[in-house]
């Protein structure tokens, strides 16, 4: 089989530990950059992985799809994930258990209106990205910072959930879900360490949930931000198209398996 891998980045650890488990096995694999390609090669391959969401990623992915090639995840599944309205919209009316979200054309605008209450509020870039807005909202004081900080800014706003500081960070490849906490962005020290957690010591249940909204979203290599609300009960408060998944034993093997999967399904 041949499967390509398209990214920037081929050495990432997940995408180098799984190239390193087909190539043993005999496949080939490659690594198209969709930043420098100037179009989708002639010649197919098996499958391809698309691990990248510039918009000239997805661009090419839209080709290879409309060629015929299967490709993980797919250009639209990639997308939506990007736009947190529209994620919002989908898992609501898919029944996930995900937070409430209201959209803003831009942070300075809402800002000069927000009646701030007496509950907390978190504020996030509409669009998805590195290095994006994702805050926490307690006074005016604070709202008028991130105002003057992002004033052109589409955003997302959501009631801050009362949680132990901790997101559950949960992976899935396929079937296979991975987990792992991290010490929340929006806890007074910050984002902090990742600590390992067995999928086993999951509340019950909450591997269901992680399934449930690949289903959703049509996605097969994902991750779920979930925090405990105190009850037991997951609330979903973000979604990501083909996360980086480090340290997770067994993800490449899951990779790997997909890959091979999805190259020998029939187009």
């Amino acid at each position: 089989m041949r499967i390509c891998l398209v990214t920037p980045e081929p050495g990432h650890p997940l995408l180098a530990a799984a190239t390193a488990l087909l190539e043993a096995a005999g496949h080939r694999v490659e690594s198209l950059d969709p930043g420098a390609a100037e179009a989708a090669p002639g010649d197919l391959a098996d499958a391809y992985l698309l691990k990248a969401r510039t918009p000239r990623a997805l661009d090419l992915a839209r080709e290879l799809e409309r060629r015929g090639a299967p490709v993980v995840n797919s250009a639209a599944a990639t997308a939506l994930c990007q736009d947190r309205t529209r994620m919002a919209e989908l898992a609501l009316s898919g029944g996930l258990p995900f937070a409430g979200t209201r959209t803003y054309d831009s942070l300075a605008a809402w800002a000069a209106g927000a009646p701030l209450g007496g509950s907390p509020l978190v504020v996030k870039s509409r669009h998805s990205r590195r290095h994006d807005l994702v805050a926490r909202v307690d006074d005016g004081g604070r709202l008028r910072e991130l105002a003057d900080a992002w004033p052109q800014e589409p955003v997302v706003v959501q009631e801050f959930a009362p949680n132990s500081g901790w997101d559950h960070k949960l992976w899935a490849i396929g079937d296979r879900v991975f987990a792992a906490l991290r010490r929340s962005e929006l806890a007074p020290e910050g984002r902090g360490p990742t600590r390992p957690l067995a999928p086993a010591e999951l509340p019950p249940g909450w591997a269901d949930v992680v399934r449930r909204t690949g289903e959703v979203f049509s996605l097969d290599v994902y991750g779920v931000d979930l925090i405990d609300t105190g009850d037991g009960t997951p609330l979903i408060v973000d979604v990501n198209a083909f996360p980086g998944i480090r340290g997770q034993a067994g993800a490449p093997e899951a990779l790997a398996a997909l890959a091979l999967d999805r190259a020998a399904a029939p187009r």
